[in-house]
């Protein structure tokens, strides 16, 4: 089992950066596959706390490769500017230890303004979007008029390519009333960059390829989450990519083949940012609680998380889209305190039952959900490190939730600290680490 796939198995920011981080330890390349810098990863190192968006977990560990694949839009300006924080924390970062595919698509300054623009616009309408430019890019990459890290190595050649995406542009901009833009500008801030970014840029399916021929373990981090995914999510309240795990093979360039175990990553309870269905949401005193004792607030938006009780028949249907072989719960200590427990076992639409989340967002928006009650427990379990030091009914509440969705537990999270995590012996998860 020497290549891992982690995925979010809810709506995006289960802890992923933690659990990553935790397992990139035993790897030796740590891909970035899918999404943009719309998506934060948040790790607490030595009492040293790292936000990164663009850049892999990986990077923060000495001796590993963080690779940023072809599935990726990258915003050429706001990934410098994270290599600059890291670097002012301690963090070395060069082409020893980063490298970006250069067939991966650029986020340019007409996309984020397109992506304001056009969500604005929207009034009621509104999806959520960050703002960042991560749809338009991923618009333009398939109309094939992107521009692309390859195109940077070519100054001479940019300004074709450029004509070409404006002709798009300011078609749109000029029906959105903004302005039309000129290639000379962006054309002169791609030219100065460039050189900071082909630094990194590499032809990384040829190098995935030789590190898995040589035997190193390979460790893909997803972005965002299973439900945000543009098919298999609350469409359209989704994402601009797959976040599902078979990306991990198109958005690097290395075949499904060597995609070993898919690790899927929830939250002991549920969380959302922004708008969309959210059958188990607790708006209310419970909701609460739960989001101030677990600090709900996005790492990129900064935004109030709506939260809930733990939706099994969700995260069921994410296994299945996923392929997910086993779980790390997280944020499991959030649930301290709470005399009882509902977990969502499924739904019922016009009074009649369902077990998976319907494809109209207007129909999901409307379900009712099914809840099994557990007990909770009245013990602290932060920074707990062994399975055999939990409340009988939180080991109650973990096999209720692996029975029920029919695989293994193989971590669970129980603080922001590296060591706060338990894995469970005799899991296949148990056997890579």
């Amino acid at each position: 089992m020497a290549n891992v796939v982690v995925v979010g198995a809810q709506w995006g920011d289960e802890g992923k950066g933690k659990i990553v981080d935790w397992l990139s330890e035993r790897a030796d390349v740590v891909v970035r596959f899918q999404g943009g810098h719309n998506a934060g990863h948040t790790l607490v190192i030595d009492k040293i706390t790292y936000k990164l968006s663009l850049l892999p977990a990986g990077i923060v560990r000495p001796g590993k490769l963080a690779i940023i694949g072809n599935g990726v839009v990258v915003d050429p300006w706001a990934l410098l500017e994270e290599i600059d924080t890291v670097r002012r924390q301690g963090v070395a970062v060069s082409r020893d230890n980063l490298r970006i595919a250069d067939n991966a698509v650029l986020i340019l300054p007409l996309h984020r303004e397109l992506d304001v623009i056009r969500e604005n616009a929207a009034g009621a309408g509104k999806i959520g979007t960050t703002g960042r430019g991560i749809g338009p890019a991923y618009e333009d990459k398939v109309g094939r008029r992107a521009l692309r890290v390859s195109d940077l190595k070519d100054l001479a050649s940019l300004d074709g390519k450029i004509q070409r995406l404006l002709t798009h542009h300011n078609a749109l901009r000029r029906g959105l009333g903004m302005s039309e833009l000129t290639g000379e500008e962006l054309h002169a801030q791609l030219s100065g960059i460039a050189p900071k970014i082909l630094e990194f840029a590499d032809t990384v399916f040829e190098l995935l390829d030789r590190q898995r021929r040589a035997g190193k373990r390979i460790l893909f981090e997803g972005a965002q989450g299973v439900m945000l995914d543009i098919d298999h999510g609350t469409f359209p309240y989704v994402t601009s990519s797959n976040t599902v795990a078979s990306q991990a093979a198109s958005g690097s360039g290395l075949g499904p083949s060597a995609l070993s175990y898919v690790l899927g990553i929830a939250k002991a309870y549920t969380t959302r940012v922004g708008a969309g269905p959210f059958p188990t949401e607790q708006d209310n005193a419970v909701g609460d609680a739960i989001g101030a004792r677990g600090n709900e607030f996005g790492t990129v938006t900064g935004r109030k998380r709506r939260c809930g009780w733990f939706d099994a028949a969700l995260v069921r249907q994410t296994v299945r889209t996923s392929g997910i072989n086993g779980l790390a719960l997280t944020k499991l200590d959030i649930l301290d305190g709470f005399k009882e427990i509902q977990v969502c076992t499924g739904y019922k639409y016009k009074g009649k039952p369902i077990h998976e989340m319907p494809a109209l967002a207007e129909e999901y928006e409307h379900v009712v959900p099914e809840y099994k009650t557990l007990p909770g427990w009245c013990k602290d379990t932060y920074g707990v490190k062994d399975a055999a030091r939990l409340p009988k009914a939180a080991l109650d509440y973990l096999r209720f939730i692996s029975d029920f969705l029919q695989i293994e537990i193989g971590m669970i999270s129980t603080g922001p600290e590296r060591d706060a995590t338990i894995i469970p012996e005799a899991t296949l998860l148990s056997r890579w680490l």
